[in-house]
């Protein structure tokens, strides 16, 4: 009772609170942006280190391996280092990692810097939404995630813009080495304005969770794995992937009945039985999902059927980015007078509308049809984040803020690896499909085709090629295009399913309420 009756002391910090806010959330930009903006240099990295392209996605896959496994159980961390203790460390050692993957002579001391990188980069995010959190009272949350969710909304939309311009114009080394001044310039400026509030210090060590850490390690360590590696490796056609699987869902349901009973658990599930937070658990992990998918697809559309290079195709998605900086702060202003279920609702609402017409593309679609693609998609998300992430801890205990925001972190990173595997699978079975259905047509007793053929051949011959090599060049092109097409069809149709799902939430977004918890500690700062 002596930790909840000292929860309930009103505490202000020495520090102006939109300081602490900017400093924390320069940190997590950093570490956001890291996610996406390694994605388009892997050609450059695997021909730098002489290692296959196959072989370099590994780079992302230890990332993300660690950065999930750690965003769980960040709370604990936290609770036995100190809060700021453990952010300050999670940014020195995320700004070294940094320097040596830009040092890195072989691909495998690169993995191995990633892994490192990841680990330290999964403790961020939580602990800059905890930090905001105890920092501002509920009812300027809104602002202040408004703040946060340039790390966490608009990072991954720059990620590839900043990845593809560093790569194009300099070497990829640099996307590493740039964080080395940010990572400098953060830690000094959480160390200075940071300070962890009373019940922060007064928490008690939950000791070693050692099978709660094994089970969360395991299974959330195979689910990356799978999640990452499985188009690659035709997913349960191979024995590695099956096995990943298999002890994915051991790991995963192990942890959910291992925490449900532990009395010290490493993370408290308690959190679930608020409805506030779990239902903004659900509406996050699709935010996540349908973001992350997004900036994949666009982006690997137009590189390898539209010919656009990295900077170009990052190009596609910063007006996007620039466009929620502007809506977000207005979104925020909103919610002091519309209920923020119905902004969530309308916000899933124009994401189904905005995938929708992004489901229109063509072969010959152009620069400026694309941006406004991605403006419509991103318009939609100033209006999720910032009052999803209010609801889930308006009527979540204080006490238990920490796991709740270290559990709502992972839904959001998880289901993002979700998002981009289904995509990419998506992607891949669609066109598959659609190659099949336009290869009937790719007959000499099709007239149509063998009209596009001779079309082909006259321009070869007229541009000085033989007859015979002209008809081999001219069959070339048109499967060419017709494997392009298949390509561009299938990227619609995921489009179309991504709409489908923004569409499905919808109605979930009734099951949120602002009413607050009689009595506890969430209910007023």
């Amino acid at each position: 009772m002596s930790e909840g009756g000292a929860e309930q002391k009103p505490w202000k910090p020495k520090a102006n609170p939109w300081l602490i806010a900017v400093a924390v959330t320069i940190a997590t930009f950093m570490e956001v942006l890291d996610t996406t903006i390694v994605n388009v240099a892997l050609p450059h990295i695997a021909g730098s280190l002489s290692a296959s392209n196959d072989e370099a996605t590994w780079a992302l896959t230890s990332y993300l391996v660690a950065n999930g496994i750690v965003l769980t159980i960040s709370g604990w961390l936290g609770d036995i280092l100190g809060r700021k203790r453990y952010f300050v460390i999670c940014i020195v050692m995320f700004t070294v990692c940094s320097f040596m993957c830009g040092a890195a002579t072989s691909l495998g001391q690169l993995i191995l810097f990633r892994l490192l990188q990841g680990f330290f980069g999964g403790g961020m995010q939580p602990n800059q939404q905890s930090i905001i959190l105890d920092t501002f009272p509920i009812a300027k949350r809104g602002a202040a995630f408004g703040v946060a969710a340039m790390a966490t909304i608009v990072a991954p939309v720059l990620g590839p813009t900043l990845g593809g311009y560093i790569t194009d114009t300099f070497d990829w080394r640099w996307i590493f080495y740039i964080n080395v001044p940010i990572g400098i310039v953060a830690a000094i400026l959480v160390s200075v304005l940071v300070e962890d509030p009373p019940w922060v210090k007064a928490r008690r060590n939950r000791g070693i969770d050692f099978i709660g850490l094994g089970l969360i390690a395991l299974g959330l360590g195979c689910l990356e794995i799978f999640l990452d590696r499985g188009v690659d490796d035709d997913w349960f056609e191979s024995d590695f992937i099956r096995l990943m699987a298999a002890l994915a869902a051991l790991g995963i349901l192990g942890a959910i009945a291992w925490l449900s009973v532990a009395k010290k658990p490493i993370v408290h599930l308690d959190v679930f039985k608020d409805r506030n937070f779990s239902v903004a658990c659900v509406m996050i992990a699709a935010t996540g999902g349908l973001l992350y998918a997004s900036v994949v697809m666009i982006p690997q559309m137009v590189q390898q059927y539209l010919g656009y290079n990295a900077t170009w195709s990052g190009l596609i998605l910063s007006p996007g980015g620039i466009l929620m900086i502007f809506l977000i702060p207005i979104v925020g202003r909103v919610m002091k007078k519309v209920a923020a279920r119905y902004l969530v609702a309308l916000g899933f609402t124009i994401m189904g509308f905005a995938f929708l017409y992004s489901s229109h593309l063509a072969q010959n679609i152009d620069f400026q049809t694309l941006v406004g693609m991605r403006l419509f998609q991103t318009s939609a998300l100033a209006f999720l984040f910032v009052p999803i992430s209010t609801v889930a801890y308006m009527t979540l205990p204080r006490e238990r803020n920490g796991d709740g925001v270290a559990l709502f972190s992972m839904f959001r990173n998880v289901f993002g690896s979700v998002g981009i595997a289904l995509s990419t699978a998506s992607v891949t079975e669609s066109a598959q499909a659609h190659q099949n259905f336009l290869g009937q047509y790719a007959s000499p007793f099709h007239q149509p085709f063998n009209t596009l053929v001779e079309t082909y051949e006259k321009a070869l011959v007229a541009a000085g090629q033989t007859a015979q090599a002209a008809h081999e060049m001219a069959l070339g092109q048109v499967l060419r295009t017709i494997r392009a097409q298949a390509a561009i069809l299938s990227y619609s149709d995921t489009f179309v399913y991504c709409a489908i799902v923004a569409f499905a939430v919808v109605p979930l977004t009734f099951l949120m309420t602002s009413k607050k918890s009689v009595g506890g500690p969430g209910g007023a700062h």
